[in-house]
């Protein structure tokens, strides 16, 4: 068969298209690697922070300065442990970005197929029939265009708000008091020290970082005593 000088390939954008299907493949297939990566550094910092938390609790009354180095160790995972998380929450709001932006853009790249396609078939229609054909793919190009705004706008993550983080930890804290307080029939230490006077203004942070790890240690030894 004889070719008409403009194929297949040529009428749906031919390679163009394929390379940016490629680029956008490859694009959500790392970042959901990232992910994945991130996931099961997550639970390893996880097992970590276990792990320095049971040393505390078998030394917290054998060896005090062994069980003050393990709840050292464990803030530090946990430290590392939040900023996986939010690691983890920027690579999720990428991948739905890109593909919220994807299905935009195969929609659009379908009307415009379309129009190219339509403009080819009927090559051989009067001016006036195909100015009423561009006016009528004109029409659906703006639905087109509201549909992706529409959905852009629906893809817009809403944020954590802290203060309301903050009141629900407060809540599980004062929840955990009162039914130790109904096991034991007494104030457990650790609310007592949190009764204590505030420190002096200007003590070192040093001091202050000391008097942090005692009151975990006293935590602990209360919750053994239980």
């Amino acid at each position: 068969m004889a070719s008409n000088g403009w194929g297949w390939g040529s009428l749906f954008g031919g390679g163009s298209a394929k390379q940016t299907k490629d680029t956008t493949k490859n694009a959500i297939l790392g970042l959901r690697g990232t992910l994945d990566m991130l996931s099961k550094r997550e639970k390893h910092l996880q097992n970590q922070m276990d792990e320095q938390d049971n040393v505390a609790r078998k030394n917290v009354s054998s060896n005090k300065g062994v069980a003050k180095a393990a709840l050292r160790r464990k803030k530090a995972f946990e430290h590392q442990l939040e900023q996986t998380q939010s690691q983890m929450m920027t690579v999720e709001r990428e991948i739905s970005s890109i593909e919220t932006a994807n299905i935009n853009k195969e929609t659009l790249d379908a009307m415009k197929n379309a129009q190219q396609a339509m403009k080819r078939i009927h090559g051989g229609l009067t001016i006036d029939k195909v100015d009423e054909t561009m006016e009528q793919l004109r029409e659906q190009h703006a639905v087109g265009e509201e549909i992706a705004e529409a959905l852009t706008q629906g893809a817009v993550g809403t944020g954590v708000d802290e203060d309301e983080l903050d009141e629900e930890l407060a809540e599980l804290q004062q929840e955990e008091l009162d039914n130790t307080m109904l096991k034991t029939g007494s104030m457990p230490v650790s609310a007592q020290i949190q009764r204590l006077p505030n420190a002096a203004v200007g003590e070192p942070k040093k001091r202050i970082e000391e008097d942090d790890e005692e009151e975990e240690l006293k935590k602990l030894q209360a919750e053994m005593a239980m």
